[in-house]
């Protein structure tokens, strides 16, 4: 079995890499942070405990992890794909002996500074790998069924684990985000379609398989009005301040449903329905606005890489990161039921904001090294 080479410029040194740095997609990412970092304050009715502070060191520190990875040479992260992978997978077994239940959840593990939540390092580490595995693979061999068990594997075996802790939101981004990888890689879109009629048909069967608070969210998603003092609550407060901030917004800290506690998780899964109640809807469309700049980047910098590796890597970090968003927003505003996601560099949390700087440091490493191409195999099989 041959192995994979770089050929063609083979490294850049360390000033040629910092100048290849796209810092105008750096720029991007601080003014989200920003703003996520003003909101936790607003959160807090305008101190920076206990949300905003932390949340100040974990972007420091997303920030350092975003510019090392980008600046690591591509060849290691190839290299490194599958034992990244694993390490994560290895992560989540560990969730299943010694993790820590948190709100009758069990999706962390407390490493002192910071709990750790391994279905977030998943996200990244599938993308890697699911690259990885397709640079490897023989152009030809993409027709076939077989070729496609391994990564069906690979994506299927964690989304499994994810949705026992119980994570449905994370588990249905990793099927969805590998999913996507699939078809950029080559599975053909009638396959995929065939598949996704395979899981609806099969939905009366995953129903009895859900929590009951899963199917409560289900439910509430169609008539929320049915208890608006129960599991309606959510959605239906998220709404109120949705409309309440019209055009201009109430103005920074005078939002009346987070400010009186009326708003669940404003400082996480429902940030966005805050910033829209104080900077209305001008507000949050300057924000969506950032995100879109930060998915264009992506897409266009995944397309100018000359190796297919940096290709497939590039397209699934930005498409993971395009869906996180998605789905926060689509949840807070009823679009879909309730799956509880945090708003990518905005809603507090540790483990989500590092494990988004890996993936936007790999997007940017993709980009620094578009110009080293990756020799793919010929020939039949794949590594």
């Amino acid at each position: 079995m041959a192995q994979l080479e770089i050929r063609g410029r083979q490294s850049f040194s360390f000033t040629e890499r910092l100048l290849r740095l796209n810092w105008l997609l750096v720029l991007l990412v601080c003014t989200l942070g920003a703003v996520g970092i003003g909101m936790l304050i607003s959160a807090s009715g305008g101190d920076t405990e206990p949300w905003a502070a932390r949340q100040i060191v974990w972007f420091g520190a997303g920030l350092l992890v975003m510019l090392t990875v980008a600046l690591i040479d591509i060849g290691f992260w190839l290299r490194a794909a599958y034992t990244i992978y694993g390490l994560a997978f290895a992560l989540l077994v560990g969730v299943e002996l010694l993790g820590a239940a948190v709100m009758g959840a069990q999706r962390w593990i407390d490493i002192g500074v910071i709990q750790l939540q391994p279905s977030e390092l998943m996200k990244i580490a599938l993308v890697l790998a699911l690259a990885r595995y397709f640079h490897g693979i023989a152009l030809e061999s993409l027709g076939r069924i077989r070729t496609y068990i391994p990564p069906l594997l690979m994506i299927l075996a964690p989304a499994a684990m994810i949705l026992r802790q119980p994570d449905l939101g994370t588990a249905l981004l990793v099927v969805l985000g590998g999913g996507i990888m699939l078809f950029l890689a080559g599975l053909r879109a009638w396959k995929i379609g065939v598949a996704v009629a395979i899981a609806l048909g099969s939905g009366p069967v995953a129903w009895q398989f859900l929590h009951d608070y899963q199917r409560e969210r289900i439910l509430t998603f169609f008539n929320p009005e049915a208890d608006p003092l129960g599991a309606g609550y959510h959605i239906l407060q998220s709404k109120i301040a949705l409309g309440s901030g019209g055009l201009l917004g109430k103005g920074y800290l005078q939002g009346t449903q987070s400010h009186l506690n009326f708003l669940p998780e404003k400082q996480t899964d429902f940030i966005f329905t805050m910033m829209a109640e104080e900077l209305g809807f001008f507000g949050v469309t300057a924000v969506l606005l950032l995100y879109l700049a930060i998915a264009t980047y992506g897409v266009v910098m995944s397309c100018r890489s000359n190796n297919h590796f940096g290709r497939l890597l590039g397209m699934g970090v930005t498409v993971t990161f395009f869906f996180h968003v998605f789905f926060n927003i689509a949840m807070v505003i009823g679009l879909i039921p309730i799956v509880g996601l945090p708003l990518p560099l905005i809603s507090y949390g540790g483990s989500s904001m590092l494990s988004l700087m890996l993936g936007l440091g790999l997007l940017m490493c993709v980009h620094v090294h578009r110009d080293v191409v990756l020799a793919r195999r010929t020939g039949a099989g794949g590594s």
